[in-house]
């Protein structure tokens, strides 16, 4: 059994290294020399959100307020997020991705959709609901751990 926790454990570690560097290459590609995966991150929450608030997205992405706001301040000089003021309390300030942002939350899921799709395609019913358990169980663990 330590041997299949020592191998689970490497195989987590280099598996999270590998998506970021994918992710990295997948921007390069995609000619978005100007973002940053935290940001990439950022316009992915945004695109996701039917009713995209600074709290919401700042919930979604587990930072604070401030910290959101930097890497909004920052998309939108770039032009991939506008924001807006709410009409009825001005304190909620709404997201939204500009047609460049839209373009780039478009590829990055496209990016997620295959990669997803080379998981699963080869695997059984019971194994993709005994994935879905593990991972759900490394979420709990974080959730109550690091959350």
């Amino acid at each position: 059994m330590k041997e299949v926790k020592a191998i689970l454990n490497d195989t987590l570690v280099l598996l999270f290294n590998l998506v970021l560097k994918s992710e990295e290459k997948f921007l390069r590609e995609v000619g978005c020399k100007d973002l940053s995966i935290n940001e990439i991150h950022v316009i992915d929450a945004v695109g996701k959100n039917e009713s995209p608030t600074m709290g919401a997205v700042a919930g979604e992405l587990n930072v604070t307020l401030g910290t959101l706001t930097t890497a909004i301040n920052n998309l939108e000089k770039k032009e991939y997020v506008a924001r807006k003021r709410g009409v009825k309390d001005r304190r909620v300030v709404f997201l939204s991705l500009t047609e460049k942002g839209q373009n780039i939350f478009d590829l990055h899921q496209e990016f997620h959709d295959d990669m997803i799709n080379e998981i699963v395609n080869s695997l059984s019913d019971s194994e993709e609901l005994a994935l879905m358990k593990g991972l759900n169980n490394l979420i709990d663990y974080f959730m109550t751990n690091y959350s």
